[in-house]
């Protein structure tokens, strides 16, 4: 299984970013993609996630109504849309992946992809 994650930048408090991650190499078409972020000197913590057996989705409460995670299965891709960007997401963000629903605990999540770091200035 490979995982690659892309569309991290720069951007003021307040603007929008999307994060794409590709995932090739499930067997299964069941599986969970999520999204984790490790800020410096902090633990690496989940911050999305999304099944394709039945769509079912996890934010946590702080990005909840300011993120959106989605997927293309005709891609392969997951996205994660971020709006309304504040200074505490200042952080890398990974993609990971798991068979089964979804989970929130970076321990659920057997396969990564490289980070992409993501800047919120004020």
């Amino acid at each position: 299984v490979q995982l690659q994650a892309s569309g991290g930048g720069s951007v003021q408090s307040g603007g929008s970013l999307i994060l794409s991650c590709v995932i090739s190499g499930f067997t299964s078409d069941d599986y969970a993609i999520g999204w984790f972020r490790q800020a410096a000197g902090k633990e690496r913590e989940g911050v999305s996630c999304i099944a394709t057996s039945d769509g079912a989705t996890y934010y946590t409460d702080s990005v909840k109504g300011r993120f959106t995670i989605s997927r293309d299965a005709a891609k392969n891709t997951v996205y994660l849309q971020m709006n309304n960007l504040k200074v505490e997401d200042t952080a890398v963000y990974y993609c990971a992946a798991r068979t089964g629903r979804i989970g929130s605990t970076k321990n659920d999540f057997p396969y990564w992809g490289q980070g992409t770091l993501v800047t919120v200035s004020s």
